[in-house]
Order: structure tokens, then C-alpha cells, then sequence
């Protein structure tokens, strides 16, 4: 049900610093949610402003969209991060970005004198591929793949 406190998307979208189509492209992929009015406009509660503001701190952080919503889709009720919710979504989101940062350094280390193995140059290669094994790892500098 809607009320004076719903906002509308570009109230929503100047609050949030974001573009309105930002928060059609969050609708869409089920990061927020609106009711609709009786002219079909798009009506927000309040606490969407915190959701967004959430989405963008993790973004910030390199945290992908989808593992945005996955941390999202375990929360009670699908309700709004509040302030537990966030130090426990930090500490989930600071051991992913340890990994990824440990991944870079690695990659920083070795981006002078390895390809990761590809390998096109097999004969001073540091790292040494005898008989092309990491091809079974999969194509390309599988090495240095911060994926995985």
C-alpha cells in the first residue's frame, strides 16, 4: 500500500546519487522493489535509500552486483541491511577482497617475467611447462587467472 512517505524514482535517484535508470537496472535484477501507483509510476519506501546506499558501498569495494544479491537473498524477509546485517556482509566482503588483493600482488610479482603460461616462451619461462600440463587448467594464462 502506498503512502505519503513513498518516494519516487527521481526523488529516489537524486538521493542516491544515481542515474534513474540505475534503479531500473537494480529493479530488474531484484536488488530493490517498488509498488506501483494507481498512474503505474514506480513508488519507493523509504528504506530502498539504504539498500541503494549499501549496493554502491560494495560496488565501491569491487563486490559484484551478483554477490550483492546473493548477501541480499540470505537476509530475513528480504528486508533492508541493518546495522549487524552490514558487519556481517563487510566481514564476507573483506575475505573475498583479501583473496582478490593477495591474487593481484601475485600477479604484480610475476606480470615482469611470466605470461601466466600460455606459454610463448617455453624455454625461459620461470615458471617451466613441460609439455604444455597446465593446458589441462584450461586456455590462456591460466596461472594468473585471479578467478579463480
Amino acid at each position: 500500500m502506498l503512502n505519503e512517505y513513498d518516494l519516487s524514482v527521481g526523488q529516489v535517484a537524486k538521493r542516491c546519487g544515481v542515474k534513474v535508470s540505475t534503479l531500473h537496472f537494480y529493479e530488474q535484477k531484484g536488488l530493490i522493489k517498488s509498488l506501483r501507483n494507481q498512474g503505474n509510476q514506480r513508488r519507493y519506501q523509504r528504506d530502498v535509500l539504504r539498500r541503494v546506499s549499501v549496493i554502491k558501498a560494495a560496488q565501491q569495494f569491487g563486490i559484484s552486483l551478483q554477490d550483492i544479491q546473493t548477501a541480499f537473498s540470505h537476509l530475513p524477509d528480504q528486508r533492508t541491511p541493518n546495522k549487524d546485517d552490514w558487519t556481517q556482509l563487510s566481514q564476507t566482503w573483506k575475505t573475498q577482497l583479501n583473496k582478490q588483493i593477495a591474487a593481484l600482488e601475485d600477479l604484480r610479482d610475476s606480470l615482469e617475467g611470466c605470461i601466466g603460461c600460455g606459454c610463448l616462451s617455453m624455454t625461459s619461462c620461470p615458471i617451466y611447462n613441460p609439455n604444455d600440463t597446465l593446458a589441462t587448467k584450461g586456455n590462456g594464462a591460466v596461472l594468473l587467472d585471479v578467478t579463480n
